[in-house]
């Protein structure tokens, strides 16, 4: 691989969303948010549950992704992300989402999976 970049996967319980190169990870862990160069020092965290991952592909295309809990494991080589769940934020309906958000009770999995779906939508949209 070219200096700079590494290997991501994103595979969730349903499937593989993502199998690639990158530049730049942002990842959503219980211990906060964190950003993964090439080289990173390995580490392994636990995501957020309302968490997100962003990646910044090579050429500069940004994916981000809502997850849902799960794991996220930094070689320094590769990123890999297993999430209990996780959809890109491309598919998500904002709107819908603020509306779950202003229903469900704080805490809930309805409120997290909303409130992870808006943050990886304005992650989305600060390319």
């Amino acid at each position: 691989m070219a200096d700079g970049v590494f290997a991501v996967d994103v595979v969730s319980v349903e499937e593989r969303l993502y199998e690639g190169e990158a530049t730049f990870v942002i990842a959503q862990t219980t211990e906060g948010e964190l950003g993964v160069l090439a080289s990173h020092e390995p580490l392994f965290g636990e995501l957020n549950p309302g968490g997100f991952v962003v990646i910044d592909e090579v050429g500069g295309n940004r994916l981000v992704a809502a997850v849902h809990g799960g794991f996220l494991s930094v070689t320094g080589e590769k990123v890999t992300v297993l999430a209990e769940a996780a959809e890109w934020a491309s598919s998500v309906d904002a709107a819908q989402e603020r509306e779950v958000l202003e229903s469900a009770e704080e805490g809930s999995p309805e409120y997290e999976r909303a409130l992870s779906r808006l943050r990886a939508v304005e992650m989305l949209e600060k390319k």
